[in-house]
Parts: structure tokens; C-alpha cells; sequence
């Protein structure tokens, strides 16, 4: 008995001593594995960022590009037919969203659904309008057509509340940077 109480004596301050050493170690490498965690979630964020606000831009500009009045400055000319005009419409809107694609990695799938919903509104509307003039009428018609309902129009376009969702998650992305 007194050998075991002996052997006891010796045993428990050493298991104390190991326990508190192995708490230590696993306390310190947890908290060296978090740091180091941190600091390369930080420079994913330093490179992430830059690409965020790049698709931000670039799907503003996509949006900007494909409302209709910006489109007939860009494409009219007056030798065209409405037909020609509504195809060469419809044809710079999906090269446009093509061209766009890979942003949609970089934004909300709220931000990326309203985009692709913009672009569809934007060739319905072209076709509606497209589709209420003769085979053969002058461009001009389809061009005073749609910006007749543009200017006329009562409730916000498509591309006005694209715009602004895709500001406010900019902003959004950029003070939580901040």
C-alpha cells in the first residue's frame, strides 16, 4: 500500500503537469491556426474585392448598354429597315450578356436573376415593339416607337431598378470592407 501511495505521489503532479502542457499546446496551435486562417482569408479578400467591384462595374455598364435608347444611338442608322434594326437589337443584347457571363460569380444571385431579367425585358420589349410595325417599315418607326414608350412610360424601366440594386450591393460589398 505504501508503494502504491508512493508511485501516486509521483503519478498525479506529472499527469497534472501533462495535462495543463497538453491544453497549452492545443490552446496555442488553435489559436496560431485561426491567425494564420485570417491572414489568408485577408488576402483573399484583398484580391477578391477588386474582382467584386470590377463585376459590379461591368454589369452596370451592361445594363446601361442595353436599354433601348442607348442601343438605337449606338446601332441606328437610317438606311435600315425596322427589322434589321430589331434583329441587330436583340443580336448586341445577348453578345453583350455573353460577354458578361463569368460577373455572375462575383454577385448575388439576386443581382445576377434581376440582370438576366433585364435582358430579357429588353428584347420582349424590343420584339413587342418590333412586332407592331409592317415587314419593311423604316427604322426610324421602330426607333420612335421605343422611345415614345421609354419616355412615356409610368412605372420604373427594367434597367433603373437593375442600376440601383446593383449600386446598393456595391456599396453593401464595399463598407463591409471598409
Amino acid at each position: 500500500m505504501v508503494t502504491i501511495l508512493e508511485i501516486l505521489k509521483y503519478t498525479i503532479p506529472a499527469l497534472i503537469v501533462m495535462l495543463t502542457s497538453y491544453f497549452l499546446v492545443k490552446d496555442f496551435l488553435n489559436s496560431d491556426y485561426k491567425r494564420k486562417q485570417l491572414a489568408v482569408f485577408e488576402d483573399n479578400q484583398k484580391i477578391a474585392l477588386p474582382l467584386r467591384v470590377q463585376a459590379y462595374e461591368r454589369l452596370a455598364i451592361f445594363v446601361e448598354r442595353i436599354t433601348p435608347q442607348n442601343m438605337i444611338g449606338r446601332l441606328y442608322n437610317s438606311s435600315m429597315t425596322a427589322q434589321d434594326l430589331q434583329i441587330m437589337m436583340v443580336q448586341s443584347i445577348r453578345a453583350e450578356f455573353e460577354h458578361n457571363l463569368s460577373q455572375q460569380v462575383y454577385v448575388s444571385r439576386e443581382v445576377w436573376e434581376t440582370v438576366k431579367s433585364v435582358k430579357e425585358q429588353e428584347i420582349a420589349l424590343i420584339n413587342q415593339m418590333g412586332s407592331l410595325l409592317p415587314v419593311g417599315a423604316p427604322a426610324a418607326q421602330l426607333t420612335e416607337r421605343i422611345l415614345d414608350y421609354v419616355l412615356t412610360s409610368e412605372s420604373e424601366l427594367p434597367a433603373q431598378i437593375a442600376l440601383s440594386l446593383i449600386n446598393h450591393e456595391a456599396k453593401l460589398v464595399l463598407t463591409a470592407q471598409a
